[in-house]
């Protein structure tokens, strides 16, 4: 242990002093103009990813970057409200004024993205399906978590466990599945388990970016499924220092989330701090409120950093800490919840903040070190993680935890970008995990185990005029040791060693193939090596309603997916369509074969009865797509649709795979008014269509099809130092009772959250 945290000092004091590098340094300037009227746009963004350097346009439209590196070439991106976002590759060595005339539009789009790349790119010439949702959307969205915020995204969905917990779904694919960056390193938090949430404090998130489709090349194993990219703020532009406080209400289950922000930046020395508090009482349907769904959670996070000339390299630091209630009966017949003595709990009791038994306590520590480094004309990225997460479940009491777990990951990523022309674009890359995981409860659900990965790859883009092709190759080692435990004098878990290997690649292409017409191809293979659930599961985990085995025995999953997507953005209309087949190989999932059952002992001597899953392996196909088309038929008014489908298939019997979820059409309609006085005004209001579910899993049932109506209202004051967000937002306004198929809750005859109203406000400070 001692030697992994030397090793980590060494490392942060190597990335902070490297300011001694000699580089040449430049100033650059430029000019962002409207490319109609040609009057200069002032209080328009300029940021350049790859240094994280950010300065804004005088009232004259003129901006200029000091201090940053004479030599190279960068993506640089310009954002304005009400027009398109523009990008351009600058060769800084040219010296030359940079010049953006900025079309006026309707459309929001993020022109440049860094998730599936090895470096900030044009979505244009990215083969990969990657959207975006910017701070505006997610706080519009009134989500009770991350993960909910972005679930109206076309092949985005949830599982959930009442409003306190969602696990992304991509394209029918959760769990480990599907990897969550988090400061730019992959977030490890027992992510296997059915009530294990993304841990990160969403008012952090500036945007989050989504990668539908398999990413092991570049993520490796658990990216099989997609990438979940939580980006944090913009750095401040040099000599700046502000803030922001953000607070919420919501009525459904009286959810009130607040955050505090303070950054600077003080001659290319970076900082952010930030605070953040929420506190629900239990969700709502009908007239019933569900007991004990409530959740409080508090996080706290910190960045420090420099932005020199050879670079910048930033530390940061969080802790999110949260406790929430699990639910472990359903109502009555009559619809009613009753305690434990049988008598019925009134809404007034169930609307407590205090949670009562059973509850789960998590805590999770992460600091990761994020740097570029300008080098022999390229550019050397690294993230150095450390994460902890201590995940504890308390039945009996809430003094002495049942389930007590504890894992330690150490993550690293390297990549270097080799100096390029614009044209050959070569990366390599290096990244590993080293993980160990205690138990120390007296209940056991998964062993002790340690846990070491690494992989390699090579990944080449070519640039043509119009459009890119990329292509790369992968090789990853796994090695998974798991402990022999005895406990009351019975065998709970047998010590196994498991390895797994693999080689994956990826080629895609991007072209404009006519004018706003753009066709995205990309063929990929993707890995997963079992996790430690599937692998050494033993035990009833509180809140899931099963008991679980696991298998040792299991092989590494491996899939080919193709992707074929066409988009088209005019002026007054824009088409997105996307198609997939992904086939996975040695597919696991757990099942409940023959209706097994488990006697389960609980502390006070009584025998549960659990339905018994076990993991087992299959080969799987996934048929799916997704189409988004959005009219502007004048600039005021955008009506909005999306398109979700995908067919899970068991190749082995041709049975439908569990945890699909049903095919969904979103329909918005907005109305952006121009009030003297006001900015970023709007009324909304939607619909939210979901299908029938009648293709299903054997311990899964069918579910009816639903239609949710959705609303909003909001404007924007313009302040001396920025601008007051003021929103209020409706779901589900008709109280429709409904059961979402991906709902844990829906077994047990819970209702997913009925009417919900929430009121924000964000406020600029300093």
């Amino acid at each position: 242990m001692m030697n992994k945290i030397r090793l980590i000092m060494v490392v942060l004091f190597a990335c902070f002093s490297i300011p001694v590098l000699a580089i040449e340094v430049t100033e650059v300037k430029g000019k962002v103009t409207d490319a109609t009227t040609k009057e200069p746009l002032s209080g328009a963004t300029i940021y350049i990813s790859d240094l994280k350097a950010t300065t804004t346009t005088n009232a004259n439209g003129e901006f200029t970057f000091t201090s940053i590196p004479a030599k190279g070439k960068f993506l640089v991106e310009v954002r304005y409200v009400g027009y398109k976002t523009t990008s351009k590759q600058v060769d800084l060595a040219a010296n030359n004024q940079i010049t953006f005339e900025l079309e006026q539009s309707v459309i929001e789009s993020a022109e440049v993205v860094i998730t599936g790349t090895p470096y900030s790119s044009n979505n244009k010439t990215n083969s990969l399906a990657v959207v975006s949702v910017n701070r505006e959307k997610l706080a519009q969205a009134a989500g009770t978590n991350i993960i909910d915020a972005i679930a109206k995204v076309p092949g985005i969905s949830q599982v959930t466990t009442g409003g306190a917990i969602s696990k992304p779904s991509i394209r029918g694919l959760g769990y480990n599945r599907v990897l969550t960056i988090v400061d730019g390193a992959r977030e490890e938090a027992q992510q296997w388990g059915d009530e294990h949430g993304v841990e990160v404090d969403q008012f952090s998130a500036n945007r989050i970016e989504v990668l539908k489709g398999p990413a092991s090349l570049l993520y490796g194993s658990d990216a099989l499924g997609g990438v979940i990219n939580i980006i944090d703020d913009l750095v401040p532009a040099p000599g700046d220092f502000n803030g922001n406080f953000t607070t919420s209400y919501s009525t459904n289950n009286g959810l009130t989330a607040s955050s505090l922000m303070l950054q600077g930046n003080t001659n290319g020395f970076v900082y952010r701090g930030r605070v953040s508090y929420k506190n629900a009482y239990g969700f709502s349907y009908g007239d019933k409120t569900v007991p004990n769904s409530g959740f409080n959670e508090t996080n706290f996070s910190g960045m420090l950093g420099l932005n020199k000339t050879w670079g910048y390299a930033h530390l940061s630091l969080s802790k999110f800490s949260t406790n929430v209630g699990l639910v472990e009966n359903g109502p009555n017949a009559n619809g009613d919840y009753e305690d434990e003595n049988g008598a019925i709990i009134t809404k007034d009791e169930a609307q407590t903040r205090k949670l009562d038994l059973p509850f789960q306590n998590i805590n999770h520590y992460r600091a990761a070190l994020n740097s570029n480094i300008l080098l022999g004309g390229g550019q050397l990225k690294t993230t150095l993680a450390f994460q902890r997460n201590i995940r504890k479940e308390f039945e009996e009491s809430a003094i002495e935890p049942g389930l007590n777990l504890g894992l330690n990951s150490y993550t690293y990523d390297v990549k270097y970008s080799f100096a390029n022309s614009g044209v050959w674009e070569p990366t390599i890359g290096l990244q590993g995990m080293h993980q160990t995981n205690l138990n120390s409860g007296d209940e056991f659900l998964i062993p002790d185990y340690t846990s070491d990965n690494i992989g390699a790859f090579a990944y080449l883009k070519r640039n043509f005029t119009n459009g890119a092709i990329n292509a790369g190759i992968r090789y990853d080692y796994k090695n998974v040791d798991g402990d022999d435990l005895t406990a009351d004098g019975n065998q709970v878990f047998t010590a196994f060693n498991n390895k797994f290997s693999n080689i994956s690649g990826s080629i895609g292409f991007a072209f404009e193939i006519a004018k706003n017409l753009n066709l995205k191809g990309n063929a990929g293979s993707g890995f997963r090596a079992p996790n430690i659930a599937e692998l050494g599961a033993n035990g009833r985990h509180e809140g899931t309603f099963r008991y679980e085995i696991g298998n040792s025995n299991l092989k590494q999953e491996t899939s080919l997916q193709f992707d074929l997507g066409l988009e088209y953005n005019a002026e007054k209309v824009t088409v997105g369509l996307n198609a997939y087949s992904n086939r996975i190989y040695n597919y696991i999932y757990p099942g409940n074969f023959n209706n097994e059952t488990y006697p389960f002992l609980e502390e006070n001597g009584s025998t549960t009865t659990l339905p018994l899953y076990r993991y087992v392996q299959t080969d799987a196909e996934l048929l799916g797509g997704e189409a988004s088309v959005d009219f502007h038929l004048i600039k005021s008014l955008h009506f909005e649709n999306t398109f979700a489908y995908v067919k899970g298939t068991n190749k082995a019997n041709n049975t439908a795979l569990p945890f699909i979820p049903a095919a969904s059409l979103n329909n918005e309609l907005r109305f952006e008014p121009t009030i003297k006085g006001l900015k970023d005004s709007f009324i909304k209001i939607g619909l939210t269509n979901v299908f029938k579910q009648d293709r299903f899993d054997s311990f899964e049932t069918e579910t009816d099809g639903y239609t949710l109506l959705d609303a909003g209202i909001g404007t924007s004051l313009k302040v001396k130092n920025g601008k007051i967000n003021v929103w209020v937002t409706g779901q589900n306004l008709g109280n429709k009772l409904y059961y979402n198929h991906l709902s844990r809750y829906k077994p047990a005859g819970i209702y997913n959250p009925g009417r919900n109203v929430s009121f924000g406000i964000s406020v600029p400070l300093l």
